[in-house]
C-alpha cells in the first residue's frame, strides 16, 4: 500500500491554469516543527483498484481521528472558476447596504442571502460577534416534505438582481464541493468499517449550504484590540468542506497573508503531550482544498471522528480582508443523532446522550449563535395545549 499518510513529498498535477504545482502532506504548527496530515486523492477513491481505495480510507482514517481533517487533491475545482466567484461575490458586497438588504432574510434566521455584518457569534464567544458578512444558498434540491416542516433550513434560494455569474459561479462551486464531500463520506465509512453508504444515505436531502465570507479590514484603532474574524468553534454539521481563501490588501486587489499570525487556524485532538491539541496554520498547500470534521460526524463515531476547533484572525495590519467560502454538509433533518451501533460505548453514550434529531440540533444550535430566536425552542415538541384552553374557556 502507498504511505500517503506520513509522505514529505509533493504529489504533482496540473492546476486550472495547466500548471504542475504540489500538495504536500505537511501543515505548519505555531512554535514548532510541521505536523503531518493525510492527503485524500479522490482518483483512489474512485478506483477499481482495491489498495488505491484502501490507501484513501486509511488516509481519512488518520485524517479525521487524529486532526479532524484532510488534504484532498485531484478535486476538480479549477482555480480560475473559484477567483471569478471570489470577483462576483466582491462586487456584491461593494454594492451599497440598502441593495444588500433586500436579500437579508432575518425571518428564516440568515440560512439564505446577505447576513450583515456582526450578526453570527460562536457558542462560546461570551457575546462577541464576529466581524464578517456572508451570503448562503443551497446548491442541492430540497427535500420539499422537510420544507414543510423546516421551512427556515430548508428555504429556497435568494438571489440579488443583476449577479447572473455570482449565482451561476456559486451554484457550480457548491456543488461540485457537495460531490467531493460525498466521495469522502464513502470513503470515511469505509474506514470505519461501516456499509458503504452508511453516511452518504444519511444526508440525501439534507439541509446542505455553502457559505461565502467577507471577513472586513480593521481601522487603526482596531487592530490588537482583541477583535476576530471568527472566534474559535466547531462546525455543527456533519462535514466541512474549505476550497480556500483570498486576502485582498487595502487597494482591494488579491494579496498574500499580511502578516504570518492571521488567517485561518485549526486545532488538532488534543493527547498526553498537548491535552487541549494544538493550532495549526490553516493555509491549504497549493492545489489542495481542505475537508473538516463536524459536530454531528462526531456524535455518530462516539467521538472517534472529533469535530474540528477553528478560528479565524484578523491581521496586526490595517485595511487588510479575506473573501472565503465554506460548503457544509448535513445529515438529513430526520436522521437521529446518536453514535451508531459499532461506537456505543459507555463512555460514547454518556458523552453524546440523549438522543436528538439532526433537525432538532440544528434549530438549537442556530439558537445558540444568535441567528434564531430564543423562542424557536418553544416550538419543540407537542404544541396544540391551546385546543384545551379554548374548550375550558368556553365553561
Amino acid at each position: 500500500m502507498r504511505d500517503i499518510l506520513n509522505t514529505k513529498t509533493a504529489y504533482g498535477f496540473k492546476s486550472g491554469s495547466g500548471t504542475i504545482i504540489g500538495c504536500p502532506a505537511t501543515y505548519p504548527k505555531i512554535g514548532a516543527s510541521a505536523v503531518s496530515i493525510p492527503v485524500v486523492d479522490l482518483q483512489d477513491l474512485s478506483s477499481p483498484t482495491l489498495e488505491h481505495q484502501e490507501a484513501a480510507a486509511q488516509a481519512i482514517l488518520e485524517g479525521f481521528g487524529k486532526y479532524g481533517l484532510v488534504y484532498i487533491k485531484n478535486h476538480g475545482i479549477e482555480d480560475a472558476d473559484l477567483t471569478r466567484f471570489y470577483d462576483s461575490f466582491l462586487e456584491f458586497t461593494s454594492r451599497p447596504v440598502e441593495e444588500k438588504e433586500k436579500v437579508s432574510m432575518p425571518e428564516i434566521w440568515y440560512q439564505r442571502g446577505w447576513t450583515p455584518p456582526e450578526t453570527e457569534q460562536a457558542v462560546v464567544a461570551g457575546g462577541q460577534p464576529d466581524f464578517k458578512e456572508c451570503y448562503f444558498m443551497a446548491p442541492e434540491p430540497l427535500d420539499p416534505s422537510a420544507a414543510t416542516e423546516y421551512p427556515e433550513v430548508y428555504a429556497q434560494n435568494v438571489w440579488p438582481e443583476n449577479a447572473e455569474v455570482f449565482q451561476k459561479s456559486y451554484e457550480l462551486i457548491g456543488h461540485q464541493l457537495h460531490e467531493i464531500g460525498l466521495f469522502l463520506l464513502r470513503g470515511a465509512a469505509k474506514a470505519l468499517g461501516l456499509e458503504p453508504f452508511r453516511f452518504e444515505q444519511a444526508v440525501y436531502g439534507g439541509p446542505h449550504v455553502t457559505r461565502s465570507l467577507r471577513y472586513l479590514p480593521l481601522k487603526d484603532d482596531q487592530v490588537n484590540t482583541g477583535i476576530l474574524w471568527g472566534e474559535e468553534h466547531t462546525d455543527f454539521n456533519l462535514l466541512t468542506l474549505l476550497p480556500g481563501g483570498r486576502f485582498l490588501d487595502p487597494s482591494g486587489s488579491y494579496c498574500p497573508k499580511p502578516d504570518s499570525s492571521s488567517g485561518l487556524y485549526l486545532r488538532t485532538r488534543g493527547d498526553e503531550k498537548n491535552p487541549d491539541g494544538e493550532l495549526l496554520a490553516g493555509s491549504a498547500p497549493a492545489g489542495c482544498i481542505v475537508a473538516q470534521v463536524g459536530q454531528e460526524l462526531e456524535i455518530l463515531t462516539g467521538g472517534q471522528f472529533l469535530a474540528t476547533p477553528h478560528v479565524i484572525k484578523a491581521p496586526s495590519t490595517p485595511g487588510y480582508s479575506r473573501v472565503s467560502m465554506a460548503h457544509f454538509i448535513h445529515l438529513h433533518a430526520h436522521q437521529v443523532l446518536s453514535p451508531l451501533p459499532k461506537f456505543r460505548t459507555d463512555d460514547a453514550l454518556r458523552a453524546y446522550s440523549p438522543p436528538v434529531l439532526a433537525g432538532t440540533y440544528g434549530m438549537k444550535t442556530l439558537v445558540d449563535i444568535g441567528l434564531a430566536p430564543t423562542d424557536v425552542l418553544n416550538h419543540l415538541g407537542y404544541r396544540h395545549y391551546d385546543r384545551l384552553s379554548t374548550i375550558r374557556a368556553k365553561s
